[in-house]
This record gives C-alpha cells, structure tokens and sequence, in this order.
C-alpha cells in the first residue's frame, strides 16, 4: 500500500500560504531543491486542488528553459513523469500531460488508489489537504519551515484537527530552512 503524503514549505507561525506576501526564504535554494528532488522523485501521483495545479504546472514547460540549472530541470522531469489529479469545479480543462480532473474529492477513492499505487502519492495545498486529513488518509506530513512569520494567511493544519504525530527526519538547512517529516501514529 502506498502512502499519501501532505508536504508544504510553511512560515515559523504555521501558514502554509500568507496573507500578503510569500513565505520568505530559503526555500528556493540549490541544497533545498536538490533535497525536495530526492525526496519527491518516487511519487507516482500528486493529488491537486485547483489554484496548486495551477502554480505546478510550470514544471511541464520548465526544462525547455535553456539556461535552467540541473536541479529545476531534474524536478521538471520528475514532475512530468507523474501522474496528477486535479480536484476542481471550475477548472475546464488541464494542460499538462499524466493529467485528469475529478469534479469532487472522494475519499473511498483515495483509500482505492493507495491500496492499488506502487508509488507514494502526495496531497498538496492546504484546503485539499484539510479534507485528506478529515477523511483519515495522510499517513506523513512533510513541512519545510522557512525562518519568517507572516501572521495570518492559510494555515498548514486546519483548525480543530488533532493528530498524534512520530517525528522520523529532520534537516536543517544552510539557508535556515528546517524540514521535518511525521508519521501518523
């Protein structure tokens, strides 16, 4: 059975999206990105809402960026080489290869692709993730912490949830960057 995953760089107070701004850095670095292209490179396929696929698409077109380093065009060919799901209402149609839509998140059809994946899957954006999280179907959660806190926006844990959580890896990074990865219990 394969594992779903819920990963996302997140401010020191917990936001995986800010109210203004980004998040700060060091989560665009070399030995980040090089440690993320790793990390991710075995996942089969990433379940999306609407606005992440949207910001992940630029990975299908990346490589053909002449003067990309090694790392973003490796992460490029890694990305298209996975399936995507792409749970939406609105969006009509996808623009990536290894990619369809579903018009709702159904939970007893994500427990059916874990049971049947030979690779890990990975939930990604905070308001697909909360309904992963509902239904009792991450089984780790990765969070990249950058050194600022931004004071509101879109938190990494939806409000009123509570998980007992081993911490199985951690790194800290040259740029401040802490990355730490949980296992539900």
């Amino acid at each position: 059975m394969a594992k779903l995953v819920y990963s996302m760089i997140t401010s020191l107070d917990g936001y995986a999206e800010a109210a203004e701004g980004d998040l700060g850095n060091g989560a665009q670095d070399r030995e980040v990105h090089t440690f993320v292209n790793d990390l991710f490179r075995p996942v089969g396929t990433y379940l999306y809402g609407r606005r992440m696929y949207e910001t992940m698409v630029y990975w299908e077109t990346a490589p053909a960026e002449p003067d990309a380093p090694p790392h973003i065009r490796q992460y490029a060919r890694d990305w298209r080489a996975a399936e995507k799901i792409v749970y939406s209402t609105t969006l009509e149609s996808v623009s990536s290869a290894k990619t369809r839509i579903e018009r709702t998140f159904d939970p007893d059809a994500v427990r059916k692709l874990k049971a049947e994946a030979d690779h890990d899957l990975t939930v990604d954006g905070p308001n697909l993730a909360a309904q992963a999280i509902a239904a009792g179907l991450v089984d780790e959660y990765h969070l990249f912490v950058t050194t600022s806190v931004v004071g509101g926006g879109k938190r990494f844990f939806p409000d009123g949830v509570r998980l007992d959580l081993d911490l199985v890896e951690q790194r800290a990074f040259d740029s401040g960057l802490i990355y730490a990865r949980y296992r539900t219990r």
